[in-house]
């Protein structure tokens, strides 16, 4: 997830503030980042999971591939291919101005997190308003079932990274 205060969703709805804050953390971006990578996590579902657990509401593997089929075919159609062009990018292009192309790679920085932000909609759109009853005792307790639950979904989430999401979202 690109981040950026001056983005779209600037002080909009309590999920995407809460996004921005956690993101922000220290070893929270390259934690989310490496699960991305490796294991073909959705960064804006996990955060999600992650503001639900603030309620103390944790997702089990069914609602989870639940909210994973309401996004999936925006984040495989309009996300993936946005963040692969900016990523391919990043080494430059060959016989293009190097500023011009960082120019360029920036404006697609922008769409990715737009996008983004269309997702962070449609995962609130999709789940009942935050008045639902509580699941887990704490929030900590919430976060880990939910990333257990999207573990299982996924056929696995390594563990490292989990553990320093875990430890940045008790800091919070």
């Amino acid at each position: 997830m690109a981040v950026s205060e001056d983005g779209p969703g600037k002080n909009e709805s309590p999920f995407w503030r809460f996004s921005l804050r956690f993101y922000a953390l220290p070893c929270v971006a390259p934690a989310c980042l490496v699960l991305q990578d490796k294991a073909k996590a959705d960064v804006n579902l996990m955060l999600y999971l992650f503001f639900l657990a603030t309620q103390k509401r944790a997702l089990d593997r069914n609602e989870i591939a639940s909210l994973d089929q309401a996004i999936s075919p925006w984040r495989e159609q309009v996300i993936k291919p946005l963040r692969a062009l900016r990523r391919h990018l990043k080494g430059g292009i060959s016989g293009i101005d190097g500023k011009i192309g960082e120019a360029f790679r920036d404006k697609l920085k922008v769409l990715e997190l737009d996008a983004e932000r269309v997702v962070h909609d449609t995962l609130v759109r999709s789940w009942p308003p935050l008045n639902f009853r509580a699941d887990a005792a704490s929030p900590q307790d919430a976060a880990q079932a939910s990333l257990d639950a999207y573990g299982k979904f996924l056929g696995h989430l390594p563990g490292e990274p989990v553990q320093i999401l875990l430890g940045a979202f008790t800091s919070l």
